[in-house]
């Protein structure tokens, strides 16, 4: 007979222990798609990935590509900038970017075009930034 099986306390132990381990994987991936681990991420090729026409992404908005975990922003004309898509509150991605906000489908979280910061929590840190270039009329992920 195991010592769990006999010892009150053990068996307690163990169920809590199983019970925390179901709540957390269900927590994970509440409300949105989460992020592949970083393994399952390909390092971009060679010149970088070529994300798409400078003209999909609108001025004092964004476009989300969730393939490719970034987030691209155009705050003003001809200015471009890149984030992570991967939300800093728990890790889903975001989904979209409207009012001047790049947006969280999970809690809520809700950053600002220019630069990433947290405009609206839960999220406390920034989205990470990322390496855009605009050459000929195509966004590309360096």
């Amino acid at each position: 007979m195991r010592d769990d099986e006999t010892d009150p306390v053990l068996a307690r132990r163990t169920a809590l222990a199983v019970l925390g381990a179901g709540l957390a994987a269900g927590c994970s991936t509440y409300g949105g798609t989460q992020a592949p681990p970083p393994a399952a991420q390909q390092p971009p090729a060679a010149g970088g990935t070529e994300l798409g026409p400078a003209g999909d992404i609108p001025v004092g908005g964004g476009k989300v590509f969730a393939d490719k975990q970034v987030v691209v922003t155009q705050p003003a004309a001809g200015t471009f900038a890149a984030f992570s898509a991967v939300c800093t509150h728990q890790g889903c991605t975001v989904d979209a970017v409207a009012d001047g906000t790049i947006n969280c489908p999970c809690h809520g979280s809700k950053f600002k075009i220019a630069d990433g910061s947290v405009a609206n929590g839960p999220a406390s840190q920034p989205l990470p930034k990322k390496a855009v270039t605009v050459t000929g009329g195509k966004v590309t992920l360096a």
